[in-house]
């Protein structure tokens, strides 16, 4: 059999890091996007062995021919994407009037716009070979009540739906799409936004290892599920958040959906 390929993006550190350690146990071939070349190159050949490939390409998805660029690398080397892995992203520091449109779009290409496209161009290769596994990273985040200027909520909001959208028209090809929903994970992230000092002021308990996030998102993809919140904590608190349950939302999405039978 051949062995399948999973394309993760933000694979440098956290969750990206831990989903390409996860998969290549799972014996997976790995496409390692990020923009560090050097910490992609470290993690490539700590995975790669006599079965695992593991190929990189340096990217930054707030460009917008990234996603096209890494899709025609990945054609040029032979590789067919099995699984989609949408991990990269980033969280705004000011209010939304204060930021400059530049930064904005910025976030908008990297967690709406790459996000989208990435998975419109390997639905396709997917569809054709009847099998396909795709994260949509959201937050728990997609949960909570409108905040002020937090574009970082409307934007994980827009994944969550997406990926469920998703998820109904493209079960019958064989693919599952899942939006992994973590909380407060212990990664670079917080460091790259400068936000550690408040962060570390939270309670341990909302708090959850990369690994753990993972361990269940994958397993929420394997069997078809299109929504994981992670953890104990973080699922009583997206239930608290919303008057009717996501499987329930989901269900009546499926009911009344106007295209299921298009």
């Amino acid at each position: 059999m051949t062995t399948r390929t999973a394309l993760i993006t933000g694979a440098s550190a956290g969750i990206g890091a831990a989903f390409a350690r996860h998969l290549a146990a799972e014996g997976f071939s790995l496409l390692l996007v990020a923009r560090r070349a050097e910490k992609l190159e470290d993690l490539a050949a700590e995975l790669r062995d006599d079965t695992i490939r593991c190929d990189v390409f340096s990217a930054d998805l707030t460009d917008p021919t990234a996603p096209r660029a890494i899709v025609d690398f990945a054609r040029e080397q032979g590789i067919h994407i099995d699984v989609l892995i949408n991990n990269a992203g980033l969280s705004g520091k000011t209010a939304f009037a204060e930021t400059s449109w530049e930064t904005l779009a910025g976030e908008i290409q990297l967690m709406v716009t790459a996000v989208t496209e990435l998975a419109h161009l390997v639905i396709p290769g997917m569809r054709e070979r009847g099998w396909g596994r795709i994260v949509n990273l959201s937050s728990v985040a997609a949960f909570s009540p409108p905040g002020a200027s937090l574009l970082y909520t409307g934007i994980k909001s827009y994944v969550l739906n997406m990926s469920q959208s998703l998820d109904t028209e493209l079960k019958p090809d064989g693919i599952n799409v899942t939006a992994l929903c973590p909380g407060f994970t212990h990664s670079e992230f917080h460091d790259t936004m400068g936000t550690r000092d408040t962060a570390s002021k939270l309670p341990a308990i909302l708090w959850q290892e990369p690994e753990d996030v993972v361990r269940e998102g994958w397993s929420a993809v394997s069997k078809g599920k299109p929504v994981c919140v992670p953890g104990t904590v973080n699922k009583l608190i997206s239930n608290s958040m919303r008057p009717v349950p996501f499987s329930l939302q989901y269900v009546l999405g499926r009911t009344f959906n106007p295209f299921k039978n298009g």
